[in-house]
């Protein structure tokens, strides 16, 4: 492997895109910039991003080396207004205006839908591109990043929630605590389409890749109830809630010696893990993820919507791709 910016020690990225009820263009570019205007910040429309950022202590904030040097928002005055909060010097009219002018970027959007059009002008110039949780939400987009990736592009999608501390620590408890696992149960608000990779990438850590069997998903576009089964006999429910903001990221497992309880609480160790995955993968060429278990993933996802759309008929993996 080798590297895939020219100069690993000066990275310069582009910060891309800010949709509804997502303002990672505001923390992730606080976390990397190491630094914000908590004047600014505080108006950003995103009460929770400012009380977390503002609640670690200065050196935590900044990633050695790397540094977002553009932005553009879908709203103009969005993106100046990004700028102000974390100091980026650079606002574009178009995003495609940042290629040659930065080594990576990060499309900071969470519609799966518009990944494929939002990435290709990136992708197919050659940089390497980090994209927002879910890579996609149905099968011909998850065929053209097949494609790009056999073609030897450069590009990541993770959730946080795979760098979440408090999960990180229940796997090593799990053997002992859970023995062989039957059942987990992990809950999300928002919509399947959207988080629902969050709670899926919280779990999937737990057992072993390239075993997911099926999914069949019993609720609503509003209330989805998503059960997954997995070929080392354990069953995984996962609900998506649109308004159950009470209930993000609580895990339980249950197994033949026990169980045991997670609940994600820690905002900013899991974005600038993920952040900090993202910008050794741009030092070193060697993803953080296998790409096989982003594919397994997203086909979670995308027979996630077919059943519901199907009402509730059991999904195999196999019939996605």
């Amino acid at each position: 492997m080798k590297p895939l910016v020219s100069d690993p020690n000066d990275i310069r990225l582009a910060m891309l895109g800010m949709v509804d009820g997502n303002g990672h263009p505001y923390s992730w570019s606080a976390i990397i910039n190491g630094r914000f205007d908590a004047e600014v910040m505080a108006d950003c429309g995103f009460p929770v991003i400012p009380q977390y950022l503002g609640a670690e202590p200065p050196e935590n904030l900044g990633i050695p080396g790397a540094r977002v040097t553009h932005v553009w928002c879908d709203d103009r005055s969005d993106a100046e207004k990004v700028a102000r909060a974390v100091f980026i010097p650079n606002v574009v009219d178009r995003p495609e205006d940042v290629i040659g002018s930065v080594d990576a970027v990060i499309i900071s959007t969470d519609r799966g839908w518009e990944h494929v059009d939002r990435a290709r002008p990136f992708i197919e110039a050659g940089l390497p591109v980090f994209i927002d949780k879910p890579l996609c939400d149905n099968e011909d987009d998850l065929w053209r990043f097949i494609a790009w990736h056999d073609d030897g592009k450069a590009f990541l999608s993770t959730s946080a929630m795979r760098y979440a501390k408090e999960f990180a620590a229940a796997k090593e408890r799990i053997a002992d605590e859970v023995g062989q696992p039957r059942l987990f149960t992990i809950t999300t608000p928002k919509s399947w389409e959207r988080y629902g990779i969050h709670a899926l990438e919280a779990v999937y850590p737990l057992l072993r890749p390239g075993g997911w069997l099926s999914v069949a998903n019993t609720g609503s576009e509003k209330a989805n109830i998503v059960h997954a089964r997995h070929a080392d006999g354990a069953d995984v429910v996962l609900a998506a809630v649109d308004d159950m903001y009470g209930a993000f990221g609580k895990l339980n497992a249950y197994g033949t010696a026990g169980t045991l309880s997670a609940a994600f609480a820690d905002t900013f160790f899991a974005f600038k893990a993920q952040l900090e995955a993202f910008v050794d993968f741009l030092r070193t060429g060697r993803p953080p993820v296998p790409f096989e278990e982003t594919v397994e993933m997203m086909k979670i996802i995308i027979a996630g919507i077919r059943s519901r759309e199907e009402s509730g008929r059991a999904v195999m993996l196999e019939e996605i791709g």
